[in-house]
């Protein structure tokens, strides 16, 4: 750490030295401009950037498959505006890959194609789709993909079981938005002042939206169950559902809590929903009993079921604690 003296410069200008060291590192000199963002009681001082996109490269002549599709997911998350991948030859295979990549992303299209390059980039206006826009549509999606996966299970329905299923790939492109955003918060305080979002809130966002995409992969697992499932026994079913609608009544208030724009309202909000998460366990253990007087392959996959439930309400209150420390006093 260094210490600079505050100076009084014209009889009402403040001024300080920027460390000498760190002005070279990073091609600072006189008469450059440099951007400064305040929070709280910090203030951030940073190069002005002249790029209005970043641009990244990536030799993939030894990806293919998921390792490449991996590699583009990870360009993207990690904010490169634009990505080049390269190649002696690009073959066809390594082609569908990254269609494969850039189908589970939003806004993101190939603009150039040759033998041996693939540019695609992010056409997406960051105004069109904040952190807190995409975590709301996350919430949306996962909790009614779980009601639904309920519904294929009681009533035997594939058809709606596969439209979980589907619907669970719009959960994971905005689960990658939300990533996107938050590592962009972390690495330039520009990007949260353009967002109106503190980057501490960008946290629990992210955070909150994890929770969320796992409740939507347990929906998932709930649905794939149900299509290998014959008729539900009416009273496990019936319990089931009520175990649901105790999980997603959770979920429901943490999230509330997360959006509450006062800290009482959050605070109480987040405690209901983390001591209904010990009813949920009592709960549970009801219903396990229920299931050993049942056929074991059947109670096998009911029990499975029974666990998706029980931790989507864990992740409910997961969300919940986090909203706790966020209302919480700072230091």
């Amino acid at each position: 750490m260094e210490t600079r003296k505050v100076q009084v410069t014209g009889g009402s200008t403040y001024t300080v030295s920027l460390p000498k060291d760190w002005a070279t590192e990073n091609e600072v000199t006189s008469g450059d401009t440099v951007e400064i963002y305040s929070e709280d009681d910090t203030l951030l001082v940073t190069p002005r950037s002249d790029t209005e996109h970043q641009e990244g490269t990536l030799e993939i002549s030894t990806l293919e498959d998921e390792r490449l599709t991996r590699a583009v997911l990870t360009m993207y998350v990690s904010g490169f505006d634009v990505i080049r991948l390269e190649a002696g030859r690009i073959t066809t295979e390594q082609r569908r890959a990254i269609r494969s990549a850039i189908q589970g992303l939003i806004g993101v299209e190939v603009v150039e194609e040759t033998t041996d390059c693939v540019v695609v980039q992010d056409l997406l206006d960051s105004s069109e789709l904040s952190i807190v826009n995409a975590v709301t549509r996350m919430r949306l999606i996962a909790t009614s993909m779980l009601e639904d996966a309920m519904t294929a299970l009681v009533e035997n329905d594939d058809d709606v079981a596969y439209d979980v299923i589907e619907r669970d790939d719009d959960v994971d492109r905005l689960w990658l938005v939300v990533s996107r955003i938050f590592r962009a918060t972390l690495r330039s305080p520009g990007a949260a002042e353009e967002l109106g979002v503190s980057r501490e809130d960008c946290f629990d966002y992210h955070s909150s939206a994890r929770q969320l995409e796992r409740v939507a992969d347990h929906a998932v697992k709930i649905s794939k169950l149900a299509l290998k499932l014959e008729d539900v026994p009416e009273g496990v079913a019936e319990a089931l559902l009520e175990l649901h609608a105790d999980t997603a009544d959770i979920i429901e208030k943490s999230m509330d809590a997360l959006f509450a724009e006062d800290s009482d309202e959050a605070t109480e909000l987040g405690h209901d929903a983390l001591e209904s998460v010990l009813e949920i366990d009592e709960h549970t253990r009801r219903i396990d009993d229920m299931l050993r007087d049942l056929d074991s392959v059947q109670a096998q996959s009911l029990g499975l079921i029974l666990d998706s439930l029980s931790r989507s309400g864990d992740y409910g209150g997961n969300v919940a604690e986090t909203v706790l420390q966020k209302a919480a006093p700072s230091p």
